[in-house]
């Protein structure tokens, strides 16, 4: 009887633990989930046409993927479930030599833009997920689980406050991410840095037409005969689009390209 006893809590143990195992690989492995793409604005559809994405995000080895999306593509991805994940999603059109990186991305971070076995992109998390890959590159170990920690949803929030500059509320992309990421890895978030920043305005000879900026945000440039084209240059290639072609300016050093017609 005794004996009997014994082998039944040792099969009872052998099932529990089996039933543990099964969880925590559950938790562990990751999850397929299918990218909900956002609309690209009117001015730069119209202009160059649908883009091809390119997707970025970390696997559940703590390694970072890349996959190519062509217009109105699709793609199924496989994120881990235990911890905050930045998908990042640049918009780029190769008949353009306009490589990604030149157009700011969209983005989510997972599990905050995921709803059943979708994972919604949108403008607005774009620079969420940059600033994740910043304060991750800014990580000497390079552990993914420090930006994971994050207080994302409080992030978020910020820029539905007074306490940001209305001009950076309406375009984060006038933050320099780099900057504030590498700050607050080196001390403590400070929303006083997430302020624009300084840019060197230059004059560049060019038609009047509307020029459209990289970000979803930004305003359109318009310049009226006889006064002059000043244009905002940031650190890097900077690049305008208009009905006339593309304008690409790096420093003081300008190059203007018309449109490809592929047809």
């Amino acid at each position: 009887m005794k004996e009997k006893h014994q082998k039944l809590i040792t099969i009872i143990i052998i099932f529990l633990q089996f039933n543990c195992l099964f969880i925590s690989c559950q938790d562990i492995n990751p999850s397929g989930y299918i990218l909900e793409l956002p609309k690209a604005p009117d001015s730069w559809v119209s202009l160059l046409g649908d883009p091809c994405w390119r997707i970025e995000w970390i696997s559940s080895d703590n390694k970072k993927q890349i996959a190519n999306i062509p217009p109105h593509g699709s793609l199924e991805i496989e994120i881990p479930a235990t911890w905050a994940n930045p998908v990042t999603a640049w918009p780029y059109w190769p008949g353009q030599n306009l490589i990604p990186g030149f157009f700011k991305p969209a983005g989510a971070i997972f599990p905050f833009d995921a709803k059943d076995s979708h994972l919604y992109l949108s403008w607005e998390a774009g620079p969420d997920t940059i600033f994740y890959w910043e304060l991750l590159n800014a990580n000497e170990d390079k552990n993914s689980r420090v930006p994971a920690n994050f207080d994302w949803p409080r992030f978020r929030e910020l820029f539905n406050t007074d306490k940001l500059k209305e001009e950076v509320r309406e375009d984060p992309w006038l933050i320099n991410w780099r900057s504030v990421a590498e700050k607050t890895v080196s001390g403590n978030f400070d929303t006083r840095r997430l302020v624009p920043e300084v840019v060197v305005k230059i004059n560049i000879p060019i038609t009047s037409s509307l020029w459209y900026g990289t970000s979803p945000f930004t305003k359109p440039l318009s310049f009226k005969e006889g006064e002059p084209s000043i244009f905002p240059i940031r650190p890097g290639i900077n690049v305008w689009i208009s009905d006339d072609g593309i304008l690409r300016v790096d420093g003081k050093t300008w190059v203007f390209t018309e449109m490809r017609n592929d047809d």
